[in-house]
């Protein structure tokens, strides 16, 4: 997105920046002490630039663009204050969202944790993880708050002619739990584990035949990239990918390498060819698409690139698109929200809200910042956008 021109303002801002003394660098060889004043200055009026380039970008808002019909751009943050719930004390326990991840298996523990408290850090009322029995106790340990189901089975604790039969179990035990659910997170923490992708993909199935939304981020991509037919066509699915499982994507359904020159025409076409489902491309700009429109989420968030991230993401995907749902059955009179797709709404909300708590989690821990650091933040992101109350 260009910058826009500095007002007034601004400048004296910037004109100050370079008059600022850098006591830092004072110590330094003389001969370095320019180049050093030069870079600091540099650093800070690229700074002020972007932190002012914009009224929304200085309230935490988002620049949505959409670059297919019509043109229109929307707003992150009106999204965020449309479909978040005001809390209502008439309301009862999980009217705001059961959010349930599929996944935690020996070697991931934290995945499956990070996706389901951040749904409910945002103001998901309950969460459940249902994953192997190894990774059950260690994802207990981690929070009393979520609801942990130890039904998930590996190849090397299951027999080879058991394997239908505890296959059938799995799925049986998910189903009495599925119709409470508004939305499964399907991946983190799953691992590779052959007999294991299997019985998710049964799961998949269930979620699908019940009309349950499903986002899908991590090993769960491994899982649907080579089983296409397990999402083709589902409008209530969300892909998460990064740039390793948008390119695995890429070369399997339009067997052409990831073209970053028509980035947004590719997605387009990518969403389209596999039957209108909503794929949210995580990058520097997130480009959101479910084959009819193209969005853009482009606001600065961190540099600190820490793994888990991700999984906050599909968990607030989770979140947000179930709230989306629920306000779209009252949305009669707003014409252009009941028609817009809420699997795409809820990823506009989540990319825009990790951003900003990425940000202001970065103000205070710089390199030092992890995903827990990021965690703690989105409640206070959430309310400065959209108050509770």
């Amino acid at each position: 997105m260009p910058l826009l021109a500095p007002t007034r303002p601004v400048q004296a801002f910037l004109l100050l920046s370079t008059c600022l003394p850098d006591h830092e660098y004072l110590d330094r060889p003389n001969t370095n002490n320019c180049m050093l004043r030069f870079t600091a200055v540099l650093r800070r009026q690229q700074f002020l630039i972007r932190a002012l380039s914009g009224e929304a970008h200085s309230r935490g808002a988002t620049e949505i663009k959409v670059m297919a019909e019509g043109n229109l751009e929307a707003d992150a943050v009106s999204i965020l204050r449309r479909i978040t719930p005001l809390l209502d004390p008439n309301r009862n326990k999980g009217q705001a969202g059961k959010i349930a991840v599929i996944g935690g298996c020996r070697e991931y523990t934290g995945a499956p944790y990070f996706a389901a408290i951040s749904a409910l850090k945002i103001g998901a009322d309950l969460s459940h993880v249902f994953c192997t029995k190894d990774a059950a106790m260690v994802i207990k340990s981690y929070s009393p708050e979520l609801i942990v189901h130890p039904i998930l089975e590996e190849s090397y604790s299951v027999r080879d002619e058991d394997k239908g039969l505890i296959s059938s179990k799995t799925v049986a035990e998910v189903a009495k739990w599925i119709e409470r659910f508004d939305c499964l997170v399907i991946g983190p923490g799953l691992g590779r584990d052959p007999f294991l992708l299997d019985c998710v993909g049964e799961i998949l199935k269930l979620a699908r035949r019940s009309n349950i939304p499903v986002v899908i981020d991590g090993d769960g991509l491994f899982l649907v990239t080579n089983n296409l037919d397990l999402v083709s066509g589902y409008a209530l699915a969300v892909l998460t990918p990064n740039v390793n499982e948008y390119k695995r994507l890429v070369q399997k359904v339009l067997d052409s390498e990831v073209n970053d020159q028509d980035a947004s025409e590719q997605l387009l076409s990518l969403a389209k060819s596999i039957g209108g489902i909503t794929i949210l491309r995580k990058g520097k700009s997130d480009l959101i698409s479910d084959g009819r429109t193209v969005h853009v989420v482009s606001s600065f968030g961190s540099p600190r690139r820490c793994g888990g991230q991700g999984d906050i993401l599909s968990g607030s995907v989770a979140a947000f698109s179930s709230w989306a749902r629920q306000v779209q059955t009252t949305a009669e009179e707003d014409a252009t929200f009941s028609t817009s797709n809420p699997m795409v709404l809820g990823c506009i909300a989540a990319s825009a809200l990790l951003r900003k708590a990425a940000s202001v989690a970065f103000e205070s821990n710089k390199r030092s910042t992890l995903t827990t650091d990021i965690i703690e933040h989105l409640g206070r992101s959430l309310e400065d956008i959209s108050p509770a109350c």
